[in-house]
């Protein structure tokens, strides 16, 4: 199940001024990281690159990639919608540069195809101006692009101002989890899957894990790593309880979101990210109803951000679909529009919304024995 295997004894686990005993592992590793998407399988290729340390990605799932990391727009992002001092913001600027690396070193498919965000009326044009200047600020290269430039390049775009990211792109998600599932297993790793967490208990030793699954078991690690996305404050409530899960700041509201593909060839060629609704222009919770194409040159449009959580919505929302696309590309047409597929975003509850700006880590426990 795991290259190294090391045989360890009860571990004492406390909780506050009690010490309690945890099963005894079936293995020991030493970094463990719960979830395989494209985070889990990055940072489990990173560990696995150090010698004389074993790594073990636990994955609930049959495969890789199957929840958020295959739906979703693919695209990689400039870095240029969160505050400068923002923990996502240093993040998207660096994985920006290290993701358009590791693609042309692996030649995993992605094209710099760059992205227009487009303001289709005058009182649009501050939230372009907005962006700019913090796009400055940054260093990430943007530009004003001409009225003659904008309808010779584009003519079935309607737009008063486009400012153009010339650092955005899109990247085929299933080959670059491809890449990182396989550097994964060749280094010192371990990928498990069909092998959902049950349990975890700290120890004075790091943490056990116990995982059910066709071989149920119990792990200790010295590292523990969530990147389980969806379930990653479920995750995250069973070590810091008072931090994480239900009734906290930091719980996960999930938003359901829909995508229309379109039939025929694509009317543009860039990304085009109209300017979102004046209420999500400064939280940042929506990018509005954009358009993106695929490396295949197949045009989608989404996500849009319902209240509900129906199964069949295709006609329920292809009228509300096809007015928002209209503002800005007037000449697709609504029959041209179907399902294509939905993805589940995640966001912190309405009443810790500046948590979108940041990553969040909880403060240290003062009170906290040694």
């Amino acid at each position: 199940m795991c290259k190294r295997l090391l045989h360890t004894p009860i571990i004492q686990s406390r909780s506050r001024h009690l010490v309690t005993a945890a099963p005894a592992p079936h293995f020991n590793v030493d970094h463990v990281v719960i979830g395989a998407g494209v985070v889990g399988l990055a940072i489990a290729e990173r560990l696995s690159r150090r010698q004389r340390t074993s790594t073990l990605v636990l994955e609930r799932h049959q495969q890789f990639g199957m929840e958020a990391s295959s739906r979703n727009s693919e695209v990689i992002h400039a870095g240029i919608y969160y505050p400068p001092t923002s923990l996502k913001t240093r993040l998207c600027i660096r994985g920006r540069e290290l993701l358009y690396r590791v693609c042309a070193e692996a030649r995993i498919p992605c094209s710099k195809i760059g992205k227009w965000i487009v303001a289709v009326s005058d009182d649009e044009v501050e939230y372009l101006l907005k962006r700019k200047g913090l796009a400055d600020e940054l260093g990430v290269p943007t530009r004003w692009l001409a009225r003659r430039v904008i309808q010779e390049g584009e003519p079935n775009l309607v737009a008063a101002q486009v400012l153009e990211s010339r650092e955005t792109g899109i990247v085929d998600s299933h080959s670059l989890m491809q890449y990182l599932e396989a550097r994964v297993n060749l280094q010192n790793g371990n990928i498990i899957y069909s092998h959902p967490v049950q349990s975890i208990q700290k120890c004075s030793t790091g943490y056990i894990v116990r995982v059910g699954g066709p071989t149920p078991s119990t792990i200790q690690t010295r590292i523990l790593i969530n990147a389980s996305g969806l379930c990653s404050d479920l995750i995250a409530s069973q070590v810091l309880p008072l931090h994480y899960g239900p009734n906290t700041q930091t719980s996960i509201r999930y938003v359901k979101g829909h995508y229309f593909g379109l039939r025929g060839p694509p009317p543009v060629k860039p990304l085009i990210y109209p300017c979102p609704e004046k209420e999500a222009r400064d939280t940042v919770t929506s990018l509005g109803v954009h358009c993106t194409l695929d490396l295949n040159g197949r045009l989608r449009f989404g996500p849009d951000r319902p209240d509900d959580y129906k199964i069949d919505v295709a006609d329920e929302y292809l009228a509300g679909f096809h007015a928002a696309i209209q503002r800005y590309l007037p000449a697709v047409r609504k029959e041209d529009l179907y399902p294509d597929y939905t993805g589940i975003l995640k966001k912190p509850p309405q009443k810790s919304q500046k948590l979108n700006n940041q990553a969040y880590v909880p403060p240290p426990n003062k009170n906290k024995k040694p």
